[in-house]
């Protein structure tokens, strides 16, 4: 045999390999995305109606200073080129300069990011240490029709809860544990004391409603032959939930609880307003009111790149958890 014949049968041997062909669909797609999302935050900043540079400048600026700063920014150049000249900058790190503070977007994200990303993977970890566990309980309680009363508690409790928006329930937070009883502090982001509130405003709905997702699925489960076998065999209650059960549950779960979460990393903008949360959010909005375009441009690009590496995270998590319905081909 040569090795020739060795290396094509080795390459079909990858060809044929179901991870592979999953990470390359996934990669593709994901490819896709920020494509259509980077073009989306092109044609955001450029398609809106007037000049931006006047409108950061003010209506008072000098028409020379205008003319100066729409061609330092390129905007006098044709819009095809415009476009290359931003996705060719995109791949380089150059995300533009501030309008406002003169400093590079990307530091002025850099300076900013971490603080967001700390407030959203906190929350996201609370939202399901909270909805898994709570979910899986009431699941057990409830079977089979059992304790009514404890399901309608649980149940309306969950829609209350999933139904008060992030800034009600932070107002809510701060007014009570913070002005009222003084136990944590309200504003700022300064030792671990300072994240007790925007975690917890940010985590509750989503918690709240995976919760009541895990519940449905565990009881689904429940109901199934392998289970039905499992305990037919006298295993412990806590392998046929945690071994059998809960596993299972989780893909139907993690499918919807992507979206939740990835709902959450956007939920940050008006948490950290309401908490003064030195994030992007606070940016976000105070570029906004400054007319700060390219900063507004920058942080649209990173909460949607958040998104989709929240959704990635989800596809990868549920092709780990049943890989046999999860990489086959689409």
């Amino acid at each position: 045999m040569t090795s020739a014949t060795v290396d094509a049968r080795s390459l079909a041997g990858l060809a044929d390999n179901a991870w592979l062909r999953f990470a390359v669909r996934r990669l593709a797609r994901l490819l896709v995305s920020v494509w259509v999302l980077v073009t989306a935050a092109f044609l955001m900043i450029h398609l809106i109606p007037g000049d931006p540079v006047r409108a950061s400048l003010g209506t008072t600026a000098p028409l020379e200073l205008v003319n100066e700063r729409r061609a330092a920014l390129g905007l006098n150049d044709p819009f095809w080129l415009q476009y290359l000249h931003y996705l060719r900058n995109l791949l380089t790190g150059e995300l533009g300069t501030s309008m406002t503070s003169g400093l590079p977007v990307s530091q002025v994200l850099g300076d900013r990011l971490p603080a967001t990303a700390e407030l959203a993977v906190s929350a996201s970890a609370l939202a399901l240490a909270i909805a898994v566990p709570l979910g899986l309980l009431m699941a057990v309680l409830t079977r089979g029709g059992r304790r009514r009363h404890v399901e309608l508690g649980f149940t309306s409790g969950s829609v209350v809860l999933a139904a008060v928006p992030e800034f009600l329930l932070a107002v809510g937070l701060v007014y009570v544990f913070g002005v009222t009883l003084g136990w944590v502090p309200v504003a700022g982001r300064a030792g671990p004391g300072s994240y007790v509130l925007p975690v917890l405003a940010l985590a509750v709905s989503p918690a709240a409603v995976l919760a009541r997702i895990v519940r449905v699925e565990t009881l689904t489960v429940l109901q199934a032959d392998y289970v039905r076998t499992a305990r037919a065999k006298r295993l412990p209650a806590h392998l046929v939930y945690l071994r059998h059960a809960l596993p299972n549950a989780m893909t139907a779960t993690l499918t919807l609880g992507g979206l939740l979460l990835g709902g959450m990393v956007a939920g940050t903008v008006l948490v950290e307003n309401v908490f003064a949360w030195p994030g992007l959010g606070s940016t976000i909005v105070a570029s906004i009111l400054g007319k700060d375009l390219p900063v507004i441009q920058g942080v649209v690009l990173v909460y949607g790149l958040g998104v989709l590496l929240v959704n990635l995270a989800v596809d990868i998590a549920l092709a780990l958890l049943d890989p046999r319905s999860t990489i086959r081909e689409d």
